[in-house]
């Protein structure tokens, strides 16, 4: 699902201080927001931000010296049709950027039809990038997720499995070995752009660990700063399960990488029989290093295929 429109005020107090922007009209319109329909059918929230563009509507329309030149310096009549046809787009936000000043006209305009007029002294690439960001970050396709998230060797792992396996545990033996706790329980997931997930934290959540017996565990209080990290970008999961699901669901050699659809994106899978005696968490990280080959070209699978064809060949 895709979060609740966001108004031009919200829009304004987030980037108050970072592009020191001044609101120069449309000051009654602060609740003007993004159009559903748009939001809807954007690729991502990178699609609702960009220069002055008369064919792309319903997106914030960034004004640098280039566009300001073209809406200002021309014919008082051109002037007055160029400026008309913004209120067309009905864009939820103007920005003029570059340290350009607003014509007498362009202020009227804003003021008549209630669009939001920000201006700032940065240039309009720098607030394109900005705004495209986080407007990609709240726009972004998200669910929830039960389970560990950690990075393990520099690899976002999600640690899934069926209930009373140990997974919290699992996790706090990863983070004595030096690996970063991201979430437990409930995992926020974002698909920030086409091919991405990003993990992260409730903010209910923070820095803890639930550890049956022993109740919550602040990490970042235990084991420092080092062991706690603000979001990653996940690209394994690891899946826990008993002996009989195992031999019942799932192969013992697949012929293919297993992988799992998360919010359309195609997410690399390993599964890992939890019996009493093993090492979980060498086995986790030994599952970390083959994906960290896998993602590098290596495939022990392939390699070790053609190693058995070439000594059927062989007699």
């Amino acid at each position: 699902m895709r979060p609740s429109v966001i108004s031009a005020d919200v829009l304004f107090e987030a980037f108050r201080g970072r592009l020191r922007w001044e609101w120069i009209a449309g000051l009654g319109a602060s609740e003007r927001h993004f159009d559903e329909v748009a939001v809807r059918s954007a690729r991502s929230g990178a699609d609702l931000v960009g220069y002055l563009n008369y064919i792309h509507p319903y997106r914030v329309q960034v004004m640098g010296e280039r566009e300001a030149n073209y809406v200002s310096k021309c014919s008082p009549e051109d002037c007055a049709r160029r400026i008309a046809r913004i209120v067309t787009l009905e864009p939820p936000v103007l920005v003029l950027a570059d340290g350009q000043q607003p014509s007498e006209a362009l202020v009227s305009m804003c003021e008549r039809a209630q669009i939001p007029l920000f201006a700032t002294h940065e240039s309009a690439a720098f607030v394109i990038d900005l705004l495209r960001a986080y407007l990609s970050k709240h726009f972004a396709d998200r669910t929830t997720m039960h389970g560990v998230f950690m990075d393990i060797l520099g690899l976002g792992v999600m640690i899934t499995g069926e209930s009373g396996l140990g997974k919290s545990e699992l996790g706090l033996e990863l983070i004595s070995r030096g690996n970063g706790l991201v979430a437990d329980d409930a995992v926020d997931l974002y698909r920030i752009n086409q091919t991405t997930i990003e993990g992260r934290c409730p903010e209910l959540l923070q820095n803890l660990l639930e550890v049956r017996g022993i109740g919550l565990l602040d990490i970042r209080a235990i084991f420092g700063e080092t062991a706690v990290r603000r979001k990653m970008r996940l690209k394994l999961i690891v899946h826990l399960v008993r002996k009989e699901t195992l031999e019942r669901d799932y192969e013992r050699l697949p012929h293919e990488p297993l992988t799992q659809d998360v919010l359309g994106v195609p997410v690399r899978k390993v599964v890992i029989q939890v019996v009493a005696g093993r090492n979980i968490a060498v086995l986790v990280e030994a599952a970390v290093r083959n994906s960290i080959l896998q993602l590098r070209g290596v495939d022990t699978y392939q390699e070790f295929i053609a190693r058995h064809q070439r000594a059927m060949s062989q007699g």
